[in-house]
């Protein structure tokens, strides 16, 4: 799908842009023109088309932006500038991190945007730009800051959830330390290692963008794009100390796993040091002193020695048990 905004010089503001126009939009240096490209169709040729014909772009870029992925980048092409950029989404149920590659082409008055499937932010944007046309009103550049800066608002939201999910787990984690929890733990670790994938590399792009000098971006809107990167190297620290509750959750779990066998082995120790001395008074007194034609129980003698050795075999056990408690073994 391929939809088009265009900002005339006179402030008005066309919300459903023909593609038969873009060439004379691309021709009006004060007018802005935004395409947004959303490829839900194995067939990218229209997109190559468009991003060939009408924007002359390098066939190096258009590579880039419609076959393969990449880490977040951006590459000056004098003209024009290519960017990769990254959305994320968290699913709480499946504790998994996906990321949303965002390609941008930024001129002197236009954008053009191509990502798979849709993206809240751009969403957001194209909203806001239809709603209050002043949002195109400050040029192309400032319409990319807008459009970075409401993907960046939207990482908090993630980061809260993986907040809130390393919590759960750690209250779970040694209370029940069960193979479950040891899976969502390591979900989530490896969900914290693709959202530093995702904003590690877009950190240094909005660093250049801030510092570096581009022909298509106004040095006056610089310090926008500042505003993101500080946010950006914020959620690299906050990232960094989920990934520590992260490995410390794993840690509790190991710490309760091993605890929980050290209980287990310390029953089964007693169990068997609490019949060590019944198996050797009955192994002991079953064998066969006087001959196998001797009945112990026969005599008077023979049944009080019976006697006196299973009170023996019952009291042995109990007073192992006392000694036991009393120097608060159990």
């Amino acid at each position: 799908m391929i939809r088009a905004m265009y900002r005339s010089s006179d402030g008005k503001v066309t919300a459903e842009f023909p593609q038969a126009d873009i060439a004379g939009a691309l021709a009006q240096p004060k007018g802005l023109l935004w395409v947004d490209m959303i490829s839900d169709t194995p067939d990218e040729k229209p997109y190559e088309d468009l991003l060939k014909d009408q924007f002359n772009f390098h066939p190096l870029a258009i590579d880039d932006a419609l076959r393969e992925t990449h880490v977040a980048k951006v590459d000056d092409w004098k003209d024009y500038l290519y960017l990769v950029l990254h959305a994320v989404e968290f699913d709480a149920a499946a504790e998994r991190l996906r990321a949303r590659e965002l390609d941008v082409f930024l001129g002197k008055n236009y954008l053009v945007t191509h990502h798979e499937g849709p993206i809240a932010a751009v969403d957001r944007v194209w909203a806001n730009c239809l709603k209050e046309p002043r949002h195109l009103s400050r040029g192309a550049d400032h319409l990319l800051y807008q459009l970075i800066d409401w993907m960046v608002a939207d990482y908090m939201p993630t980061v809260d959830a993986l907040d809130d999910a390393i919590d759960e787990i750690e209250a779970d984690a040694f209370p029940r330390p069960t193979p479950d929890v040891l899976v969502r733990i390591f979900r989530l670790k490896r969900a914290l290692l693709n959202l530093r994938r995702a904003i590690g590399p877009e950190r240094e792009v909005l660093n250049r963008l801030a510092r570096d000098d581009y022909a298509v971006i106004d040095a006056r809107d610089r310090v926008y794009f500042r505003d993101i990167y500080d946010h950006l190297v914020r959620m690299v620290d906050i990232n960094e100390s989920l990934r520590e509750q992260a490995a410390g959750a794993l840690d509790t779990y190991l710490s309760a796993t091993a605890n929980r066998t050290n209980e287990i082995m310390k029953v089964l120790t007693m169990v068997n040091v609490l019949f060590l001395p019944i198996s050797f008074l009955a192994g002991f007194f079953g064998m066969n002193f006087f001959g196998p034609s001797i009945e112990v129980t026969a005599s008077p003698v023979g049944r009080i020695l019976v006697g006196g050795v299973a009170a023996l075999m019952a009291a042995t056990p109990a007073a192992m048990y006392l000694w036991m408690r009393r120097r608060r073994w159990v």
